[in-house]
């Protein structure tokens, strides 16, 4: 058996993982609720699961563990518009 350490990148790149699947199982469970109590508190959870992602995503990038970089504002409102056609 080996002794294998998990370093503060590891362990939070994990946890970060993990909060994208529950996040996903969540809004799974919510879509396919017939009970609207129910659908309400799991919006509550689906909330706090994305602000927790959201804090382990802003620690990873200020490390410089999660670099990102912005879209070019074209890029932008082409997804935008590309958005709003769609909506109903």
């Amino acid at each position: 058996m080996q002794n294998t350490t998990m370093t503060e990148q590891d362990i939070i790149t994990d946890l970060l993982t993990s909060e994208k699947h529950h996040t996903n199982t969540i809004n799974t469970f919510i879509t396919e609720s017939t009970c609207a109590n129910l659908r309400q508190n799991l919006k509550t959870i689906l909330t706090e699961e994305h602000n927790i992602h959201e804090n382990l995503y802003n620690v990873m990038n200020q490390k410089g563990w999660y670099p990102t970089s912005d879209a070019p504002a074209q890029e932008v409102q082409k997804t935008k518009d590309r958005f709003n056609s769609l909506q109903l």
